[in-house]
């Protein structure tokens, strides 16, 4: 290779690839780039010659620098093979063309990786002016209501925020440890984990990269909250799989973990005590998914298990609530997916959300950028990233409570999120403790509460400490021994050692680069006391065959080998190909026994299971100092923590630990003696502990609505309406459904009912006229008092049919194909009469309740012929046939308690404010001119003051070049801690915004929570376009019906930014729950689909 004069002149360009190679190559850009002869030149500019190449050939193994260097550097696993082909050609001229390839490629990767490390700088630096614009308009506007003493407060709040320290500092003092005295309270938990194969025995680990150590975290942690004092019942949702593909377990609908404890008399728990796993179907029934095929799945889960809590909530009311529900005490959603249900879980039934990331999308994002292989355009296609991304931030929108498990994950992972600011959400923990308003801000409470672990399979233990200079043998290994006394695994350890004796050094990962085995490697083989000391054991997974490893394992496998060969360590390193999960408890026995030590040397370490699995076997620890070890080691003081790239510094704390045998000994009791604080016991303590001091919140309103007996006062109109309800569903033509749509039997044969009840049914039947939907001349004529009922007939409905149709003009009224479309929609549900018996009917529109009105008096519409108006996009929800709804004066009223079940972190002032700055703010303004700028009335952009209710901020745009996308608002305004629902309506001519936990998808499984009606047994009829909200609305277990044609012009354009995730990742592609008509706006054609549409869910 020092004969090729070209080959030194890139190795030179590639070695000064800083700043002097990016001068180099923005002038390589300027030649075009197109021979390697410009590179026989030196990148310096000072024309080098092949002489002078070659002088630096004799200080630096050519060799050495691309396999070891230069390949591992650029982080491209494809170029060891390119590399191992190019040596084993014999053709020089080939090999010197392959090399000449080769050298290229490297090349490009480095300019390549130069400019994403400069896009990165960029990207962050605009993030970061983002912040502190974000934190500064959030703080003045929180001042603005104050005194100047407390102005002055929160100036050194701030600063006091901005200030470094050393140390994550939280007061616990004001905190109730969780403790026997709460076994009276009997708690309902849920957890939620989506992806990947979860059973409660036999798990199989490592499967694919969907079952891992999520699945087994999850499973223990559900028996281990079951075995608490206070917990009733816990259930894991997941995802019911009936595929071929897998396990015929992963499709039963129920699978017990636990049963309940006994209580303090011995007693058995009741029935439903204990813990389970519940599969919800949803997405292909036949079919085993990847995580990042499940979102446009995620609605439809969300229903399923609405369902499923619901009929759990009545089972354990009867059963330990008196009669009453009893709701969750908390929804706890483990990584995106699962946080993203929780959270709308969590709005649908109004009780407090927990969040467990797991592993975050942004630090992810960040990491495949940096390696430079692939665009973001191939990673979101590849991950579906910015999906992810965004379900985090709804996560963090709605999270009481988020739980990680070390400080690093806090500070520098999800401080990388919109929702999430570490000095803001100090300052606002601070004003909150002095009962200073927020204003609305809210920043999510993040706390550390480490993982629990199962320490079943550690035997107790006794330390004798030995006298100095005493051998650290092992009884067990001794020649003595019987063969059969010995676990199997270490007789596969044992025969790499010459000398099984000596202290063993042992290291447990998988042959990853970032594990950084071979660093700790080098250490041990350039330190040669370690070596006459101490043996090395190696378990780096499973293999067969190395070549059919991924090339990232390979390659790491591959330089193990060589390591070993070059400092001659055979008889000194073992490194077993295979070993069970069973084995590990032995593995860490064997190096105990010897006297040895654990050592984890990774680059990072996000936690670190594998110290603690150590330290309850009686092994002090050696590990990195970059992430969870310093948590773990601050809690078991068992070891000592390195710098990960010292080699010098690994190989002295070995030594120091293995030499100094008091130091060994100490560490050793320390970790038996703290190793208690990662149990799950402790765990589910600390867990429970900080979920007790949540805001808790559940339903309010009481469950006064009887569903078979009228109560007493309601009207003749009324008592009318329900025992015609009650004939209907005895009728002999009617079609009685499940809660999940399934046809039911009767227990009396069909068409017969009893005797009385015909009689006195036909006598009533025959004293009503039912009123026509349409009035066909005369004007729609107020409510009469005595048709009124106290309650909606949701609670009696079997079906509802709910109109969303955005069809709007240029200026946002609503078009009289709306009027027409809920007329024949009317027609077409009428002309089945066993159809319309059972049914109801709803409109949800993002107009207020005066404009909706209108409509319908344009149409001669009866409000009443509606069981519910849903307004403001989600913001109100009205029943104009009842009482509860009508004041004294005709006017509807909205329902109180759908009211006060979304008001959850609304403060209408500050968003109403917020947005007027980021609306009125010109396109290339700084955002520190934001707030700064005078607001003139001339800027296209009016607060909307009769769309606007107490939980509806409503903006007329009219000049729609100053429309901001959804993406971009939203962002903004969780910077500044606001959270809500944001969304652009009425042919783009509004954008409103409304409490988070409100929607128009919401506002219909409040329905069903509130009065029975199951969402899977709606009809959404929608136009082929209509408000960002539009794609909320397709998805879920509701049928929908797609009116083509009908819609021309929609505000989806305003939803999301360039580079965000896509409408498939929302709405599935194909669902036999969605039907599109063909044929316009017909009565016959919206029947024929509504019979489609139920027919085809029905056979899923």
């Amino acid at each position: 290779m020092a004969g090729n004069e070209w080959i030194n002149g890139y190795l030179e360009a590639i070695l000064d690839s800083g700043a002097a190679a990016i001068s180099g190559d923005e002038h390589g850009q300027q030649r075009g780039m197109t021979s390697p002869a410009y590179l026989k030149e030196s990148p310096r500019g000072g024309g080098a010659t092949a002489a002078g190449a070659g002088a630096g050939i004799d200080e630096l193994n050519t060799t050495r620098y691309f396999v070891e260097e230069v390949v591992t550097g650029v982080d491209e696993t494809d170029l060891h093979r390119t590399w191992i082909k190019v040596v084993a050609t014999r053709n020089t001229r080939e090999r010197s063309s392959r090399l000449e390839n080769m050298c290229w490629r490297i090349w490009n990767l480095t300019r390549k990786k130069k400019q994403l490390e400069a896009e990165n700088l960029q990207r962050t630096a605009c993030r970061r002016l983002e912040r502190e614009q974000g934190r500064k308009d959030a703080t003045e506007d929180m001042s603005e209501d104050m005194s100047e003493g407390e102005r002055g407060d929160t100036v050194v709040e701030i600063v006091q925020a901005e200030t470094p320290r050393k140390k994550f500092r939280r007061n616990f003092s004001d905190l109730q440890v969780w403790s026997d005295d709460n076994k009276g309270k009997k708690l309902y938990i849920v957890l939620i984990s989506l992806h990947g194969l979860v059973r409660g025995e036999n798990m199989e680990l490592g499967r694919d990269s969907d079952t891992g150590g999520q699945v087994k975290y999850v499973v223990e942690l559900a028996r281990a909250l079951a075995r608490m004092p206070g917990v009733y019942r816990v259930d894991l949702f997941t995802r019911q799989i009936s595929s071929p593909e897998v396990d015929w377990s992963y499709g039963e609908p129920t699978e017990m973990l636990t049963a309940g404890p006994e209580d303090a008399d011995g007693n058995e728990a009741g029935e439903s005590a204990g813990a389970y796993i519940i599969r919800i179907p949803f997405g292909p029934r036949d079919k085993y998914l990847p995580k990042e095929l499940l979102w446009p799945y995620i609605q439809e889960f969300v229903d399923g298990a609405l369902a499923h809590i619901l009929n759990m909530s009545k089972v354990l009311g009867e059963q330990i609530g008196g009669g009453q529900p009893v709701w969750p005490y908390v929804i706890h959603g483990h990584y995106a997916d699962a946080g993203d249900s929780a959270a709308l879980l969590s709005g649908a039934l109004n009780v407090p959300m927990v969040l467990t990331g797991h592993s975050l999308g942004r630090n992810k994002l960040e990491q495949l950028l940096k390696q430079g292989r692939q665009s973001m355009e191939d990673i979101n296609a590849t991950y579906k990233i910015m999906r992810r991304i965004e379900a985090e931030e709804l996560s963090l929108d709605a999270a009481e409570l988020v739980i990680t498990s070390t400080k690093q994950e806090i500070e520098q992972q999800w401080g990388l999120y919109d929702g999430f600011d570490v000095k803001l959400e100090k300052v606002l923990r601070a004003r909150s403790r002095r009962g200073v308003s927020c204003h609305g801000r809210y920043m999510p409470r993040m706390v550390v509460i480490w993982p629990g672990m199962d320490f079943s399979s550690v035997t107790a233990q006794e330390d004798a400490s030995e006298p100095d200079g005493e051998a650290g043998t092992a009884s067990a290994v001794s020649e003595g021994s019987s063969p059969r006394a010995l676990p199997p695994i270490w007789s596969e350890v044992i025969r790499f050692l010459s000398n099984p004796h000596k202290p063993m050094i042992l290291a447990l990962s998988r042959p990853d680069p970032k594990k950084n085995i071979t660093t700790l490697l080098k250490a041990y083989g350039e330190c040669r006391p370690l070596r006459d000391l101490a043996n090395l054991t190696l378990i780096m997974g499973n293999r067969d065959d190395i070549d059919e490893m991924s090339p990232g394992n390979a390659t790491v496998l591959t330089t193990v080998l060589k390591l070993i060969d070059k400092y001659d360590l055979y008889g000194l390193v073992a490194y077993p190909k295979h070993h069970k999960q069973s084995d590990v408890p032995d593995i860490y026995r064997l190096a105990a026994n010897t006297k040895g030590v654990f050592i984890n040397p990774a680059l990072v370490e996000p936690f670190g299971l594998t110290l603690i699995e150590a330290a309850a076997h009686g092994l002090p620890m050696v590990a990195t100092k970059n992430g969870g070890p310093v948590d773990i080691h601050q809690a078991l003081n068992n070891g000592l923590l390195v710098d990960p790239h010292d080699q010098a510094g690994i190989a002295d704390a070995l030594l120091n630990l293995l030499v100094e045998r008091a130091t060994w000994h100490e560490c050793r009791r320390n970790g038996w003696r703290n190793a208690h604080l990662f149990s799950w016991p402790e765990h589910c303590r600390t867990y429970l502990t900080r979920v007790a001091a949540c805001r808790m919140r559940h339903p309010q309103w009481q469950p006064d609505t009887p569903l078979d007996d009228v109560a007493a006062g309601e009207s003749l109109g009324d008592s009318l309406k329900d025992v015609n309800e009650s004939f209907l569903r005895l009728s002999a033509d009617g079609d009685k459904t499940s809660l999940n749509g399934t046809p039911e039997q009767d227990p009396q044969e069909p068409g017969t009912a009893p005797p009385e009840l015909d009689d006195q049914v036909n006598k009533i039947l025959s004293q009503i006229r039912r009123p026509s939907f349409v009035v066909d001349s005369q004007p729609v004529p107020p409510p009469n008092a005595a048709a009124l009922s106290n309650y909606p007939l949701l609670r009696r409905r079997r079906r509802l049919f709910v109109v969303a149709l955005d069809c709007y003009d240029d200026c946002g009224r609503p078009e009289r194909t709306m009027v027409q479309t809920i007329q024949e929609v009317f027609r077409a549900v009428r002309l089945d009469s066993q159809l319309a018996r059972i049914s109801g009917f709803a409109l949800s529109t993002a107009m207020p309740i005066s404009e909706t009105l209108e409509l319908l008096r344009s149409g001669r519409i009866l409000p009443t012929e509606f069981d519910a108006i849903i307004c403001g996009s989600g913001s109100e929800v009205f029943y104009p046939g009842t009482y509860r709804c009508n004041e004294e004066d005709g006017k509807l009223c909205p329902d109180s308690d759908y009211a006060s079940h979304i008001e959850y972190r609304w403060d209408y002032d500050g968003v109403r404010r917020t947005l007027a700055k980021l609306m009125r703010a010109k396109e290339g303004e700084k955002n520190g001119e934001e707030s700064q700028r005078k607001v003139s009335t001339d800027e296209g952009v009016h607060e909307d003051l009769k769309s606007c209710s107490p939980y509806c901020v409503s903006f007329l745009i009219k000049n729609p070049s100053r429309a901001r996308r959804v993406d971009y608002l939203r962002k903004k305004l969780r910077m500044r801690g606001l959270r809500c629902h944001l969304m652009y309506c009425r042919n783009s001519t509004r954008l409103q915004a409304i409490p988070l936990l409100a929607s128009r998808s919401q506002a219909l499984r409040y329905l069903f929570v509130r009065w029975g009606l199951n969402v899977a047994n709606m009809f959404v009829i929608l136009g082929e376009k209509g408000d960002t909200d539009h794609e909320e609305m397709i998805a879920g277990s509701h049928k929908t019906i797609v009116l083509q044609g009908i819609v021309e012009r929609g505000s989806e354009e305003l939803l999301r930014t360039a580079g965000s995730y896509q409408k498939d990742d929302i709405v599935p592609g194909e669902s036999p729950l969605t039907i599109h008509t063909s044929g316009g706006l017909k009565t016959e054609h919206i029947l024929s689909a509504l019979r489609e549409v139920s027919k085809a869910s029905s056979g899923r």
